[in-house]
């Protein structure tokens, strides 16, 4: 069995000047990455590998996620192609995993993440909120079969659903 979790980056700000790709965490995402990680160590949450976008508000999350679930920040996979990919670079991505991790997390960003969840499994998420956590099993046994099997949704968190 494979496991998949998608994890939209927390909250961030606008402000004049700063490239999109540059945008950090707001006071909402400073507060509700650590929250959301201590919900999923809480939880059991344990990945064997994560893949994060460089942008500065998913590798923000990535790290503080990481850090509350005791995941080695040093081994974080940072992959450019997150940033601004679609569902197919996401697949890509996912298929090109190596065999040995039978949970993979990716951390990103919108509508790629909310697409990609509603192609691999069959329950309606109208959006994936930032900081929200979706995680899919399939019973595939390799990455590259997970996009012709549709999988069961086992976890959808939200920051307002843990409070």
């Amino acid at each position: 069995m494979k496991k998949l979790t998608l994890i939209r980056h927390a909250k961030s700000g606008w402000r004049c000047g700063i490239r999109d790709f540059d945008r950090p965490l707001d006071h909402r995402g400073e507060r509700d990455a650590p929250r959301m990680a201590a919900h999923l160590r809480q939880h059991g949450f344990s990945p064997d590998l994560i893949l994060s976008s460089l942008a500065t508000r998913a590798a923000t999350t990535a790290e503080e996620i990481a850090r509350g679930i005791g995941y080695d920040v040093d081994t974080i996979a940072w992959k450019d192609q997150v940033y601004d990919a679609t569902v197919v670079d996401l697949l890509q991505l996912i298929r090109k995993c190596d065999e040995q991790y039978t949970h993979l997390t990716i951390i990103g960003h919108n509508p790629a993440l909310s697409e990609l969840a509603n192609r691999l499994q069959p329950m309606p998420i109208d959006n994936m909120p930032t900081c929200s956590v979706v995680t899919i099993h399939f019973e595939a046994g390799a990455w590259h079969d997970i996009e012709h099997t549709l999988g069961n949704l086992a976890q959808f968190d939200t920051p307002k659903s843990i409070k």
